[in-house]
């Protein structure tokens, strides 16, 4: 059995070279050993003019140093594939630089229509101007540039060229490090699906199977061929325009986004299915499949649709946005359901996983708890477990001579200097703008730091954040004017990623990280920052203890606790204090913070991480499994009756509405008469031996009504907060929840409740004695209706948790009930009562319980019926549901009502074969006592 690791892009790429001529070939030397490590970095340009970053040569075989700028070695040289090689867990690395780094083709995907209302403006005019010339018959003027094709007329044919696997520099290194540290760790068989990371209409459909076949057969992974107007569209003006800032709380609204961009919608489902499509084909009985990652949210339904028993995981590694943000997408639904096509899904943090919840619970009006989601027919779990490092590999990585060789040399350039360090992606969300004010404002506010620190800020850009870039620029000149001298330098920007051992030298001898992202999944720079500071590599051998300045929108900041210098990167002032408390913290105290930190970076490792959703995905999977309505055995009657006949004593407690008659029209009159359902039941009281009990979430009064022919039959009424004992003596109801308190939520609730009462035409709200009802099953605008229901239900949820209640969103309704009262409270009530009855009279108490439901609020007394027959306490018991949703019931019945009236019928027949008959001389409603 295999695991599938669906990503976007495969840990692996393919480089292509120009065959050398047939002179070269003759006169050629030996080409060098390939460097068996990798890094994140490729060459660019270098503008002449800039400050030097350091001062004095560069050591043996180490990148060159020149214009302000960590350069290094020629990307193709350096990057080379490794099985057991450490990708950099946040690849810096623009698309483009990518293909410049390994000569792969441009994207034929041509120009895609423009969403954008300038846009479509402009395009308008156009059109109007080319009508009116072709009226005048005057030649039109050729459209505008943008509405031109960029198809890959300037592509090079790829036929004939050498290629080989590299290790790619863009993806997810910190999923692809995890992923190996646990395969490695468990020698688990690992299959990995996704594309190669570039555009790939230019390739001969040759070229393209030997590539799968080679990666097939040597690096274990499946590639996904799009065309490259699919992948532009999914990728750049989907993933990248509209999920991306979603996704860190950008909401893109001005008028130039994309966001009502119908069309990349179509592109992005596109790729999805041919995801799926490629799961279902290299999929066998018994594998693990875990899709990763916003780039494929409607891949678990697809695959679910395909291999309805298929052990789905989907993990999410960027943050979770409220509802509120979340809401604000067009396919908002189409996304949810498509995760939940997995059995469970997994965030980096808590905080996370609870705004999946609440929003599946608002815009789906579905039941969540903390466990997951409640569907129709099916139940979801959530969970969260924050992602770590592959230490094995970073251990390695730390070795490289390099490293040490760059350690010496900043360490000898900065020697009287304290060191603050940042490596950001010079984007929207990761903070950089903020973070270079606050460094500004802590050089102005605390002048006696100005020529004792120095901030090396590496920057990788996109090239797609000219408006950005141009006013961080800004900011690091006027940084420059105020503050540089002759001597001094207090920052250094970098406008380009650097070598990873560049980078681990710069974590090794750092005294101040700061991370100052506005929104991140987890920074796992943080992580490798704390592991770097173990003195490993430094002359002295001692630890440094540097202080972590970490955002606290950051699932690093959850995962880490307290142990960090927490800081809101809208906080300038907070900001700049943070840096001098981190420059002025004595040995003690960071050594202390230090500890705490380092213990959270080795044991949340990739690889703990990897393990415990391998085992989650399993624990919820055979859960599922054996829930789900065709794995349950339908009930056998037979046995049913052979038990039935062996027991002295019988407990009977059923559901009555959906279980022994159909649930009400929307007119609220019951679909068939309930005449059937009292014989049925008078038959059953007929012996003796058994004590009948009818739960319901109807009121008391109904359900006396419903039942007064049989006054001896036992009642649970509201699902549990009243209960009418068995027995003619035991008249008298018994109401559980405390009545001032039931009064003082109610009053709270009907207040939130009457704000969508107001606004939605048809809907109302019904009270019972310990519960309301929100029905809205008569509403005008049904769509509006379900939106409404959403939001109420999640405001009761969030506001009045304290108060013991829940909103439960149920057919054309929402139900508020108190949480400590449910039929199971009943029940465990009614049998805790029967054992001490039997104590008292010597006997040996039930030893038959059958339990029948048909609905969520069932599940919970199958639960506690089941666990009396697993313990002992009860030595025959049957939990049976009525219908096809999942269940934890022992057995099913999928005939419904009709099916369950019938075995209970013959129960009541084989009673009546062995009774002498008193029971039916004393006439039918007559008194019984109560065993």
């Amino acid at each position: 059995m295999a695991t599938h690791h669906v990503s976007l892009f495969l840990p692996t790429t393919v480089a292509f070279h120009d065959p050398p001529s047939p002179a070269a070939r003759r006169t050629s030397t030996p080409p060098p050993v390939a460097d068996p490590r990798r890094n994140s970095s490729y060459d660019l340009p270098i503008r002449q003019g800039s400050l030097s970053l350091l001062n004095g040569p560069t050591p043996p075989q180490a990148p060159s140093i020149q214009d302000g700028l960590f350069t290094t070695k020629t990307g193709s040289e350096r990057l080379v594939l490794s099985k057991a090689a450490l990708v950099h867990s946040d690849a810096h690395v623009p698309d483009w630089g990518a293909q410049a780094v390994f000569n792969q083709p441009k994207s034929r995907a041509g120009m895609l229509p423009s969403a954008s209302i300038l846009d479509f403006a402009k395009a308008h005019e156009e059109a109007v101007k080319r009508r009116q010339a072709a009226k005048r018959g005057t030649r039109p003027s050729p459209p505008s540039r943008s509405s031109r094709s960029r198809a890959g007329s300037h592509d090079r044919s790829y036929e004939g060229k050498e290629w080989e696997i590299k290790t790619a520099v863009q993806g997810n290194g910190g999923l692809t490090n995890a992923v190996r540290a646990a395969a490695e760790a468990d020698e688990t068989e690992i299959h990995w699906i996704g594309t190669i990371g570039f555009p790939t209409d230019a390739l001969p459909q040759a070229l393209k199977e030997d590539i799968h076949d080679k990666l097939v057969i040597d690096h274990d992974s499946q590639v996904v061929f799009v065309s490259d107007k699919d992948f532009d569209g999914h990728y750049v003006h989907y993933s990248k325009t509209i999920l991306w800032p979603i996704f860190h709380y950008q909401v893109p609204d001005h008028p130039k986004s994309k966001a009502y961009a119908d069309h990349s919608w179509d592109f992005y489902r596109n790729v999805n299915q041919a995801f799926a499509d490629k799961v279902v084909e290299s999929y066998k009985r018994g594998d693990t499949i875990w899709i990763h990652d916003y780039h494929l949210l409607l891949v678990p339904a697809m695959v679910r649709q395909k291999l309805p028993d298929a052990r789905i995981g989907f993990f999410l590694h960027t943050a979770f946005p409220s509802s509120e943000v979340f809401r604000c997408l067009s396919t908002r639904k189409a996304l949810l359901d498509g995760m939940l096509g997995a059995n469970l899904i997994a965030f980096q943090v808590d905080e996370y996983a609870a705004h999946f919840l609440q929003t599946c619970s608002r815009l789906l009006t579905v039941e969540t708890t903390a466990e997951g989601v409640q569907l129709e027919d099916h139940f979801v779990n959530v969970t969260s477990q924050p992602i770590g490092l592959n230490l094995r590999a970073m251990d390695e990585e730390r070795r490289d001579p390099e490293v040490q060789e760059w350690i010496d040399i900043i360490q000898d350039r900065y020697r009287d200097k304290k060191i603050i360090v940042a490596r950001d992606k010079l984007d929207n969300v990761r903070g950089v703008r903020q973070k270079l004010l606050a460094y500004e404002l802590f050089l102005n506010k605390y002048p006696e730091w100005r020529e004792k620190v120095v901030l090396i800020q590496v920057a990788s850009s996109s090239g797609e954040n000219s408006d950005l870039l141009t006013t961080v620029s800004d900011i690091c000149t006027r940084i420059d004017s105020v503050h540089s001298t002759l001597a001094h330098q207090p920052l250094i920007f970098l406008k380009q990623d650097i070598e990873f051992s560049q980078y681990l030298a710069l974590l090794t001898v750092a005294d101040v990280l700061i991370i100052s992202a506005l929104r991140d999944g987890m920074n796992l720079t943080a992580h490798e920052y704390i592991y770097c500071q173990d003195g490993k590599g430094l002359t002295s051998g001692k630890k440094r203890h540097g202080p972590l300045i970490l955002s606290e929108f950051t699932g690093s900041a959850a995962v880490f606790g307290g142990p960090q210098i927490s800081i809101n990167p809208w906080d300038y002032q907070q900001h700049a204090k943070a840096i001098k408390q981190a420059l002025e913290m004595g040995d003690a105290e960071k050594a202390e913070r230090w500890t705490k930190l380092y213990k959270t970076v080795t044991t949340q490792t990739g690889e703990h991480w990897a393990h415990q959703l391998s085992v989650a995905l399993d624990k919820v999977y055979d859960e599922h499994s054996q829930r789900a309505s065709q794995s349950v055995p339908r009930l056998s009657v037979q046995k049913l009756t052979d038990k039935y006949k062996t027991a002295n004593q019988r407990v009977f407690i059923i559901d009555y509405e959906g279980t022994l008659a159909p649930h009400r029209t929307n007119t609220g009159i019951p679909l068939s008469s309930p005449q059937r359902v009292l014989d049925t039941l008078e038959g059953l009281m007929g012996d003796s031996k058994n004590i009948v009990y009818i739960m319901s979430g109807r009121e008391p009064e109904e359900l006396e009504s419903l039942f007064r022919t049989l006054p001896s039959l036992g009642l649970i009424a509201e699902n549990g907060c009243f209960v009418r004992e068995y027995g003619a003596q035991h008249r008298e109801w018994q109401q559980f929840p405390d009545a001032d308190g039931i009064a003082v939520w109610k009053d709270q609730v009907r207040g939130n409740l009457g704000y969508y009462e107001d606004r939605l035409e048809g809907s109302y709200i019904e009270e019972r004695h310990c519960s309301l009802l929100f029905r809205y099953e008569k509403a005008v605008d049904q769509e509006a209706a379900i939106r409404f229901a959403g939001e109420a239900a999640d405001q009761i949820n969030t506001a009045c948790k304290s108060m013991r209640i829940h909103a439960v969103p149920i057919s054309k309704a929402v139900l508020i009930e108190q949480m400590d009262f449910s039929k199971r409270s009943a029940a465990t009530r009614i049998f805790d009562g029967m054992k001490e009855h039997a104590a008292e009279k010597g006997t040996a108490g039930p030893q038959f319980l059958l339990v029948a439901g048909d609905d969520r609020e069932d599940e919970v007394v199958f639960e506690w019926a089941n666990a009396l027959g697993k313990s002992g306490t009860v030595r025959d018991v049957f939990t049976v549901s009525v219908g096809r949703r999942n269940t934890v019931a022992l057995a099913t019945l999928t005939q419904g009502s009709t099916g369950l009236l019938t075995a209970l019928q013959k129960l009541s027949r084989t009673s009546s074969e062995g009774m002498s008959g008193d029971y039916f001389n004393r006439g039918r409603g007559s008194a019984m006592a109560s065993p």
